[in-house]
């Protein structure tokens, strides 16, 4: 019982973000993924082709 004191306590001391914070970080998120998702995409498709064009060989 005094760890779950102790939790309530620590818990009441965090500095929750706002609205606005979540947002904006989200939207970050988002992005980033999509743009890695692109570049991995393109950089696998370069790759495979890379790959079909030398095994043509």
């Amino acid at each position: 019982m005094k760890f779950l004191k102790g939790v309530v306590e620590e818990m009441k001391l965090v500095t929750w973000p706002t609205f606005k914070e979540n947002r904006h970080d989200t939207g970050t998120v988002i992005i980033t993924s999509v743009l890695f998702g692109i570049f991995f995409g393109l950089v696998d498709l370069a790759l495979s082709s890379a790959m079909t064009w030398f095994v043509k060989l």
